[in-house]
């Protein structure tokens, strides 16, 4: 069988149920591992919840995909960037380890009221420009946009153009050249960026990397660069799509909504994210790896060379790790969930992420009690064509 001749991934979510992963993923699950069509690549993909876990925690697959599945030409050359994300331990923690610092539970329970400012301000301001708002460019995007902004360094007075930039390198449908030439123009801002930050040090990550790493000659500016371009891309584009499709299934489940804005217990907030980040599960074709020797996954024996496409939409919805998957229950333990990965590679930034959601989704319920749809949600655009799941836009009333 060629690969043409494979079902894509990710597959497409179905228009009616638009929470839901594929229908297709759990005949996948039952099967276990299976070969899918990923980017033009065989590569097999990985459903089940513990094998997802056995995979991305096995020595023998590797996150070095660079060149191989992923990446042609557009950073190639002696002077590559590294990429954290792409790299296996040791190198791996060792670049990650510049960057933690910055995304600590003390660093980011200290920028809550900062958050939660931002949020009450982009209310007022959609308030202002009157019904209907567009939740996905009135608020879910602009809260996570200015924070990323603000932690690295990067002047919010740009965010249009990363935006379209990332929009660019998101869409599955965007010809290969047009995704390398916006990866070029993406990484040639922040290599100006890292340049005016050597004269110019300011206080911020992308300023403590030069000074600590760059300057001391442990860290190539290129990579310094390549490294804050991911962070700048992740940092805004999965959270803004979290709170914009999170809105969406609240609105369309009001006894969860009400469970959100009515709770003063930052537990029970806490987990009411944990579960809308596993039911929702936005992050669904970007986990890939490789085998770097034979290795058996789930009965599966998967051969040196041969890629693996992590599909967490269906380990979340996998039956062996939480009971009737399908419902949105805010009391479930969610916390186990694989919405940011697992193992080393888990998301660097998932406790930002936390609490921008656990700020940013209620006090928009109790800000707006009376937030609705402005539309049919049949006549929502979901992002079926994007890497990272959500909607394109979000009219709403309150």
């Amino acid at each position: 069988m060629t690969t043409t001749d494979l079902p894509i991934f990710p597959g497409e979510r179905v228009a009616r149920c638009p929470f839901n992963p594929p229908t297709e993923y759990a005949r996948w699950r039952e099967e276990g591992l299976r070969q899918v069509n990923w980017d033009g690549h065989t590569v097999w993909a990985v459903s089940r919840y513990e094998d997802i876990k056995t995979a991305m925690a096995h020595p023998a697959v590797s996150a070095e995909v660079l060149g191989v599945l992923q990446g042609h030409g557009r950073h190639d050359g002696p002077n590559a960037p590294e990429m954290f994300p792409r790299m296996d331990d040791p190198e791996h923690a060792r670049l990650r380890r510049m960057l933690t610092k910055d995304f600590t539970v003390k660093r980011v329970n200290a920028m809550r009221p900062d958050i939660e400012a931002m949020a009450n301000e982009f209310i007022d301001k959609m308030v202002v420009k009157g019904q209907p708002g567009d939740l996905v460019q009135d608020y879910a995007l602009p809260i996570p946009s200015l924070v990323i902004s603000l932690l690295l360094g990067v002047p919010y007075a740009d965010h249009g153009f990363f935006q379209t930039i990332t929009g660019k390198l998101m869409n599955m449908n965007t010809p290969p050249e047009v995704k390398a030439k916006a990866s070029r123009e993406f990484f040639g801002y922040m290599m100006e960026l890292v340049a005016r930050k050597e004269k110019e040090p300011g206080d911020d990550l992308m300023s403590r990397v030069i000074r600590e790493h760059v300057q001391t000659g442990e860290l190539r500016r290129e990579t310094a660069a390549m490294n804050g371009v991911i962070l700048l891309n992740a940092g805004h584009e999965t959270t803004a799509n979290m709170i914009a499709l999170g809105t969406v299934a609240l609105l369309e489940n009001p006894e969860a909504a009400a469970r959100i804005r009515d709770t003063d217990d930052p537990a029970v907030l806490a987990n009411a994210v944990e579960e809308l980040l596993r039911y929702l599960t936005i992050v669904h074709s970007l986990i890939v790896r490789i085998a770097k020797e034979d290795v058996e996954i789930g009965g599966t024996l998967v051969r040196a060379g041969e890629g693996l496409i992590m599909n967490l939409s269906a380990g979340n919805w996998d039956p062996a790790f939480t009971a009737e998957p399908e419902t949105l229950d805010l009391d479930r333990p969610a916390r186990g969930h694989l919405a940011f990965g697992y193992g080393v590679h888990q998301c660097i930034g998932q406790t930002l992420a936390r609490a921008e959601l656990q700020i940013a989704l209620p006090t928009l319920l109790r800000r707006l009690p009376g937030l609705r749809l402005a539309k049919p949600i049949e006549d929502i655009r979901f992002r079926n064509d994007m890497s990272i799941y959500g909607v394109h836009e979000l009219p709403v009333n309150w």
